[in-house]
């Protein structure tokens, strides 16, 4: 191997290299913006945020400090399409650069259609959009679970149409943010904490209009994914008329509107009340035409002269039958006089005669006012009685 040969200058440590890599990005790349996708999100035990922002070439290591993350009140996760604001910093000990993060946004209209194209495409092709998987929704609900913003006029929209179509409903009201960054895993939570309830058998869930930014936490895959598992009913009520969100393809049933899901939701009791009105009407005239024309074949029967014929027998039968009863009667009447007459001259007897043989096996008998007392309820404690033995007889007086 030739010797080598010493170099002539200087030669930079790896320390000099990355301070002068650290200076050049550091100072060059000061509140830079960047548009991409999160992902390997995690936190720290000590609240820092650190994360990948990536699009289809490339991906940026990214930290949020604890105290920022707290000042922004965002919630990230992978998958979020994000517009990020802040510095690149330079770790020298790791040799490795990385933004430090001081602004969250939602990303652009145009990256978030693409990105509502591909997650319709890829949930589509999954079947979650199939008619197969649709739930019906209750005929006549009385229990009715809705998702949106407590201060938002969507819920008073929806509230006070319940109260004028369908005032027999509960609404059960659970708050969830209906967009930023915190909307979908609010909205998810909401969707689950439903799953569990023991009465809600609808749920209503939506907003008003807004921009595709606004609306874009209802086009989130987690929501989809929540939404399509619900085993309740679900109506999607995004207030857009024109276009569709993921959430209105997975529901069971979509609104234009959230007035318009109340009116899918329930019926209208004024229509209802019409209905049974006709409805009654329409019996009644049946049922009075029907008894008019069995009233009619009654009274043709009850004219006609075989059952005239039948008449004239059944009442020769009645009159033979009273005849018979009669009889009978008069004759079973004779035998219970008969019977109770004999009855008595027995117990007569009975009570005269007095059978001694128990006496002589070592029984006594009670005797009062000259009969043999058989039962304790017809003893008398006031009256006097006798006890009798097979040798003799003690009066006892009361």
């Amino acid at each position: 191997m030739a010797k080598q040969i010493p170099f002539a200058f200087d030669v930079a440590s790896v320390s000099d290299i990355t301070n002068q890599i650290k200076s050049l990005l550091e100072s060059n790349f000061i509140d830079v913006l960047v548009e991409g996708e999160l992902s390997n999100v995690n936190q720290s035990r000590n609240g820092h945020v650190y994360f990948t922002i990536k699009d289809d070439n490339a991906q940026l290591p990214c930290v949020m400090w604890r105290s920022k993350a707290q000042q922004l009140g965002v919630e990230l996760k992978d998958g979020q399409q994000v517009v990020l604001g802040g510095d690149i910093q330079v770790y020298a000990p790791h040799g490795r650069y990385q933004m430090i993060v001081s602004l969250v946004e939602q990303a652009g209209v145009g990256r978030l259609q693409q990105k509502f194209e591909e997650l319709k495409k890829k949930l589509q092709a999954e079947g979650l959009f199939d008619d197969i998987h649709k739930k019906p929704l209750p005929a006549f609900p009385e229990h009715i679970g809705v998702i949106t913003s407590s201060t938002s006029a969507a819920f008073q929209d929806i509230k006070a149409t319940f109260e004028k179509r369908w005032p027999l409903a509960t609404l059960y009201l659970h708050h969830a943010s209906v967009q930023g960054l915190n909307a979908a895993g609010e909205l998810v939570r909401a969707i689950q904490y439903f799953q569990n309830h023991p009465k809600v058998e609808l749920l209503i869930i939506g907003r008003g209009g807004g921009s595709l930014e606004d609306l874009w936490p209802f086009n989130e895959e987690v929501v989809a994914r929540t939404l399509f598992e619900s085993k309740i009913p679900v109506i999607s009520a995004v207030g857009h008329e024109v276009d569709f969100s993921i959430s209105d393809f997975v529901a069971d049933s979509r609104a234009a509107t959230p007035t318009q899901a109340v009116m899918i939701a329930a019926p209208d009791i004024n229509d209802l009340r019409l209905q049974i009105d006709d409805y009654s009407g329409t019996i009644e005239h049946h049922l009075k035409r029907k008894i008019e024309q069995y009233r009619e074949y009654v009274y043709r029967l009850a004219h006609s002269h075989a059952l005239l014929k039948v008449q004239d027998r059944i009442r020769h039968h009645k009159n033979r039958v009273d005849t018979l009863t009669d009889r009978i009667k008069s004759r079973f009447e004779r035998k219970i006089m008969e019977h109770k007459s004999h009855l008595q001259r027995l117990q007569h007897a009975l009570d005269t005669e007095n059978p001694k043989a128990p006496l002589e096996k070592g029984f006594v008998r009670i005797l009062q006012n000259g009969k043999w007392v058989r039962s304790k309820s017809v003893f008398t404690d006031k009256d006097p009685f006798d006890i009798e033995w097979k040798d003799g007889i003690v009066k006892k007086e009361s």
